[in-house]
């Protein structure tokens, strides 16, 4: 095992994060160093130009897995776009954000594309660009950072 310095913080391969730039207070994420950036589920995603010149982004964040409760529409700069290719393959191009995460108690700066994650099983995933700047990864843990009350992880379940 590597033991962490000073300014690591260990995580677990799963774990409860908040995404205050987009006014989301939990989300479960997989912490995958396999991926070089970030990804978050976005419905309805639409682009404008703002009077300014500047490209942005609006789009619907839906935090639960099933069900619709705390979704939010929110719109963030374009910070770049890139095209991804899947585990499977599969290349996409996305729109890349970048947000704030909230992890294990510290905040780091994500770059973080925008797809359709409803056939994965977590509506988040931090990527290795944003765990390098603070985090080392125990696969073999989860939720180290704590949990949420049980009535917002039972909305994860769709039943709250």
């Amino acid at each position: 095992m590597i033991e962490p310095t000073h300014s690591n913080t260990i995580a677990g391969w799963r774990e409860w994060v908040s995404l205050p730039d987009l006014g989301v207070p939990w989300i479960k994420a997989k912490l995958d160093t396999g991926a070089q950036s970030s990804a978050l589920h976005a419905d309805d995603i639409e682009e404008f130009v703002r009077p300014d010149g500047s490209e942005w982004v609006r789009f619907r964040v839906r935090p639960w897995q099933r069900s619709p409760k705390d979704d939010a529409v929110v719109e963030c700069a374009i910070h770049d776009r890139r095209t991804v290719r899947s585990s499977s393959g599969h290349r996409e191009d996305r729109i890349v954000i970048l947000i704030d995460v909230v992890l294990c108690g510290h905040t780091v700066t994500a770059e973080t594309t925008l797809t359709n994650r409803d056939e994965m099983g977590f509506r988040m995933l931090v990527g290795r660009e944003a765990l390098s700047q603070e985090f080392l990864v125990d696969s073999g843990k989860s939720f180290l950072g704590g949990r949420p009350p049980r009535v917002t992880r039972r909305r994860n379940q769709g039943q709250g």
